[in-house]
This record gives structure tokens, C-alpha cells and sequence, in this order.
């Protein structure tokens, strides 16, 4: 759900819409000392690494399918050894759906299990979100057909009950178009910023479950010169490495 995207993206006041996405990822993982990224996720990967520079380097990040960004020699079973014992404290998870209480789908909908509608599966999407004590849900889209009400299927559980063991979980949801924060006290997600270009009625008729919000949302703060620099300049070179596609479409060539 997170894969690489060819077209030139709409720029937004000097940063474009990715980067924007990007600095916004960073600020999400600082203070965490070893952050995961997944298959098919360059903007999560290229957040993830904007978070290591901007922490002189102390945060590890390991990004599935990168042979420099990445010190698993087993894949996935390694990932999953790591989250059971504590030793990760970020991943990302998207989602074909995701609904007001955090639940995701990744099988698809129409009927399970003859869906009309399939996707990739779960992969182990409810283990690690059992287990990463800062998940980031990540979807681009922002719309009713990917933030409803109820999922059709639930591939992965925002948290339910009170007695369940759960060192992990929601931390926030960022779409293309808003980032929220994720109360797991009430179960549900708070609207804490909306991207530049965007509107408050624009979220509210895109967004298919309700959700707290403060008396004035504040608008999402643009990398400044100095971030964008970096994004441009060294995270470009280093995601480049894994999704040169990605790299080659959304990042200015620096002068």
C-alpha cells in the first residue's frame, strides 16, 4: 500500500508533497533508537533516514530490501525476532482500510474469503502491531475508501482491551492530506495537523470515521530550508540505493 510512485509530484511552497510527508515521518521517530521499514515503503525508508541524520547517526534503521540499510541476513524472521524482544521501537503499517479504532485490512473486501477485492495479505501486520510500541499508519489516500467506519476485515487490531498484554500499537495515522495522533486511552484517533493546501471540511468529507479534533487545527509545518537540504541532498543518495525510481521522480536534483 506503500509502494513507489513515478510521477512528478505537485510542489508545496518550495517543499513538495512527499518531502513534506518525509520531514513529517521524522518528527514522528524522534527518540527512538531502532526504527523498520518494510517492502514497497520509499517514503516511510526516506523518513526513517532523515530521522537517523538528524540524529547525528545514534538511531539504527534497518530497510527491508536495501543491502546498506539493512543488517537482517534472514529477512522477516529476523525483523520479528527483534520485535518480540524489544529491540525495535518503530514500524509502519498501511492499510486497503483503516477505521476510527485502528484496525487495519489487508486482505481485501467484498465477502471474505471470496473477496472481489483482494490484496497482499497480512504478512505478520498483527504480530508486529502487538509488539512495536510506535506503529505509524501510513496511507496516501486519504478517502471514505480507505478511512471507514469498520473494516471489512481486520488484519491487524487497534487496541480493544484493557486486559490484554500489548506493548505495542497505534502511535499516529498520516495521510497525504492530515496527520493524526492515536488516544489509546479512548480508542481513538485525534486530528493534530493539516497539511498546507488542505482544509478542515476537506478531512471531514474524505475521513469515514469520526475522530476528536482541537477548537483550531494547526497546519502542518513545512521543512525549512536546512531539512530540505538534507532530504535532497544525502536521504535522496541513501533511499535512492533501494527505490531509484522513487528517488529519481520526487527529489529536485540539487544545484
Amino acid at each position: 500500500m506503500t509502494g513507489e510512485m513515478h510521477a512528478r509530484v505537485p510542489s508545496v511552497a518550495g517543499a513538495n508533497s512527499k518531502e513534506l510527508l518525509i520531514s513529517v515521518i521524522a518528527g514522528l521517530l524522534q527518540g527512538c533508537r531502532h526504527v523498520a521499514v518494510g517492502a514497497s515503503s520509499p517514503i516511510p525508508g526516506a523518513g526513517a533516514l532523515l530521522a537517523q541524520n538528524l540524529s547525528g547517526g545514534e538511531m539504527r534503521v534497518s530497510v527491508l530490501g536495501s543491502r546498506r540499510n539493512n543488517f537482517f541476513t534472514d529477512g522477516g524472521v529476523e525483523l520479528f525476532d527483534c520485535a518480540a524482544q524489544g529491540r525495535i521501537d518503530a514500524f509502519f503499517l498501511g492499510g486497503g482500510e483503516i477505521d476510527g479504532h485502528a484496525n487495519i485490512n489487508l486482505v481485501g473486501v467484498g465477502g471474505y474469503p471470496q473477496s472481489a477485492v483482494r490484496w497482499p495479505g497480512c504478512f505478520g501486520s498483527a504480530y508486529l502491531y502487538l509488539l512495536v510500541p510506535r506503529v505509524i499508519l501510513f496511507r496516501e489516500e486519504h478517502s471514505r475508501r480507505v478511512l471507514v467506519d469498520k473494516v471489512s476485515f481486520i488484519s491487524a487490531a487497534g487496541p480493544a482491551g484493557d486486559k490484554i498484554y500489548r506493548p505495542g500499537g497505534p502511535h499516529a495515522l498520516l495521510t497525504n492530506m492530515a496527520l493524526f495522533s492515536f488516544d489509546k486511552t479512548r480508542r481513538r484517533f485525534r486530528l493534530d495537523s493539516i497539511h498546507p493546501g488542505h482544509s478542515l471540511e476537506e478531512v471531514l468529507d474524505n475521513t469515514g470515521f469520526a475522530f476528536d479534533r482541537p477548537e483550531a487545527v494547526p497546519q502542518t509545518p513545512l521543512p525549512d530550508a536546512e531539512r530540505l537540504a538534507r532530504i535532497r541532498g544525502p536521504i535522496r543518495e541513501s533511499i535512492g540505493e533501494t527505490y531509484p525510481r522513487f528517488a529519481a521522480s520526487v527529489f529536485p536534483i540539487p544545484a
